[in-house]
């Protein structure tokens, strides 16, 4: 019921504290199955000093959108390309529909379809819904990856475009998005790379050494890319991102809105009304971290994770879906669902919907959360 008289901003606070007591927080180390983390401070600063920034409405801000330009030119040239086009969005969810939008506007087909791997994120399911795309899937290969000619077999007139993942959400796998590439070329369809996690650790990962196949617009036939700066790029929530290679598949997807302080203007995104402040938190983090900063960052999570596969396979009953390819260990277990409430009833962060639990390697994740994990998961097996 809407209250009909306030009352002191010490007693609200105290009722909401008591009312999300039981929420997890990422500094507790119990949080191990999200692939958001604790946001770095001079993130969290930049939220409270510019909160009241709107990009919906540039004409207000015209200095913050001059920042959020910057910032799709700096993680286009972390992607590889030279001038890309897009905008700090919402989450991955958002920068999907939005690709699928843009090559569903530009193709123009009367019944169009968007071939993408079993593995794709469930945000195309509602960019289906949405747009009146049907979905064609692709099986898998036996590491996890999409079959590329089951990918080929499926091309059709209709097909408006191809996704591939770099980094999946459950296993942290990259398609061969070469071969994607290459079939994108020689049949002149856009391919679109969802790499929403990996996009943040794979040019790094690869700096390290890390043997991962190309994945962003270095590849003639990537047309967009889905990454997400709230996630290992360690900047608040809500921060996603989409890059387009072309001007015409921005321009495809915008529509106009008349009636803002700057006079005329085109959005493309989903929201009208934006956080502007999540964008210059993205700008501030990439200026502040730069390549070096953001590969230590990776260099820590992608040992981390090597260690705890290897410790898993040292207990007996457990086993690994696969070797890990980013900062991401999947495991199962005999008897998993019984497993799996037990640790969440211990107050672990994880969840086992896939048929595996998954760990994914944050920035707030430790060795001592993980060996205090690895305890009490040798307490519930069998």
């Amino acid at each position: 019921m809407f209250p009909e008289k306030g009352v002191d901003e010490n007693e609200v606070l105290a009722e909401l504290e008591k009312k999300i007591e039981k929420d997890l927080t990422f500094d507790s180390g119990k949080i191990l199955g999200s692939m958001c983390t604790y946001p770095h401070p001079l993130a969290r600063r930049i939220i409270r000093e510019y909160i009241d920034r709107n990009l919906g409405d540039p004409g207000l801000h015209v200095g913050s959108r001059k920042v959020e330009e910057e910032t799709v030119e700096m993680l286009s040239s972390l992607l590889g390309l030279e001038k890309g086009y897009g905008h700090i969005v919402s989450g991955g969810t958002e920068a999907n529909i939005l690709a699928v939008r843009a090559f569903r506007n530009t193709a123009r087909v009367e019944k169009p379809e968007l071939i993408l791997p079993e593995s794709a994120h469930f945000s195309f399911l509602k960019a289906s819904d949405l747009l009146g795309v049907k979905l064609v899937w692709a099986g898998l290969k036996e590491d996890y990856s999409v079959d590329v000619d089951d990918v080929e077999d499926k091309i059709t007139d209709n097909t408006i475009g191809i996704v591939g993942i770099a980094g999946t959400t459950g296993l942290g796998v990259v398609d061969d998005i070469p071969a994607l590439s290459d079939l994108a070329v020689d049949y002149g369809i856009p391919l679109h790379v969802d790499a929403a996690f990996g996009g943040f650790v794979i040019p790094f990962a690869k700096a390290l050494g890390y043997d991962l196949p190309d994945f962003d617009f270095r590849l003639k036939g990537v047309q967009s890319i889905t990454i997400d700066p709230h996630k290992m790029g360690m900047v608040p929530i809500p921060a996603g991102g989409i890059i387009f290679r072309e001007k015409k598949f921005l321009e495809s997807i915008s529509i106009p809105a008349p009636y803002l302080a700057g006079g005329k203007v085109w959005q493309a995104t989903i929201t009208g009304t934006r956080p502007g402040a999540n964008a210059l938190a993205v700008w501030a983090m990439i200026k502040h971290l730069g390549f070096e900063g953001y590969k230590r960052v990776v260099k820590e999570a992608m040992e981390l994770s090597r260690w705890f596969a290897g410790e898993l396979k040292r207990i007996p009953g457990v086993y690994l879906i696969r070797e890990p390819v980013l900062n991401i260990v999947s495991f199962g277990t005999e008897n998993l669902e019984t497993a799996e409430e037990e640790l969440k009833r211990r107050g672990w962060g994880i969840s086992a919907h896939r048929g595996y639990i998954r760990i994914v390697m944050m920035p707030h994740v430790r060795r001592e959360h993980l060996e205090a994990f690895l305890g009490d998961l040798m307490e519930v097996i069998p």
